[in-house]
């Protein structure tokens, strides 16, 4: 096999697409959402992108292998095209990172790509009660639009940049000519997040004029906080056990 091989699966007649991707990171944030947008709607796999950058490993469906790739979907909805990048990996070094992102952009330019959205999670290190999404863009033209979507650009956040495929697409993306995005919902980091899933969704809906449903997501979001809440009762309960400092002070 090539360093990076890409099998194309279909060829849909697509009218200037935004690429939307979703690989896996922080809170999972990203992949949830893109995966809702494929669920939600009628979607067509365009391409499967295969590197050796991507972990040694098969996934397996009804006994059924295939090797680890990334996937290019087709979401073809009432006023824009969507070209959504989804994956189980991202690339295991720091060349990697750029090679194969520069393959992603280069199947994102075949199909007329010119506006890139990537989504992911920004870390608070403690559980999220209101979601903000924060926003990092490759030309300062882009923020005023999505400053007026609810998007936050806060000074020197994300602390240490964006890292992964979802920097890269600002980074390598701004230097091809396009417009990139990224949309990262503020999550604790502990935990899948569906709720911050959603909030990134929301905004992206807002900017590029679609409606999409999210009881599915909601549904998932009500069973983390089932677990954010037997997580909390059992750090209560082990705050009440006393320690050997406490038990010196006993009677």
């Amino acid at each position: 096999m090539e360093e990076i091989e890409v099998d194309v699966v279909a060829e849909p007649d697509l009218s200037d697409p935004v690429l939307v991707e979703g690989l896996p990171g922080v809170g999972h944030v990203g992949t949830l959402a893109v995966e809702h947008l494929l669920e939600e709607f009628e979607s067509e796999l365009v391409c499967r992108v295969f590197a050796d950058e991507f972990p040694p490993q098969v996934t397996v469906d009804d006994g059924v292998a295939e090797l680890a790739c990334a996937e290019f979907h087709a979401v073809q909805l009432d006023g824009v095209d969507l070209l959504v990048l989804t994956g189980d990996h991202q690339a295991g070094s720091n060349a990697g990172h750029y090679h194969v992102t520069d393959a992603f952009l280069d199947v994102a330019e075949d199909y007329g790509v010119e506006r890139i959205f990537a989504l992911g999670g920004v870390p608070t290190g403690e559980l999220v009660e209101e979601y903000h999404v924060v926003g990092a863009v490759s030309d300062d033209a882009l923020v005023s639009d999505l400053a007026d979507a609810g998007v936050e650009f806060r000074e020197n956040e994300p602390a240490g940049g964006i890292v992964g495929v979802s920097g890269l697409l600002l980074g390598l993306g701004g230097r091809r000519g396009h417009d990139a995005a990224c949309l990262m919902g503020e999550t604790s980091g502990y935990l899948v997040d569906p709720k911050s899933a959603r909030a990134v969704l929301e905004v992206l809906q807002e900017v590029l004029d679609f409606e999409v449903d999210y009881e599915t997501l909601e549904e998932r979001a009500e069973e983390m906080e089932e677990v954010v809440g037997k997580i909390q009762e059992m750090q209560s309960q082990q705050a009440a056990v006393p320690t050997e400092d406490d038990l010196r002070y006993i009677g």
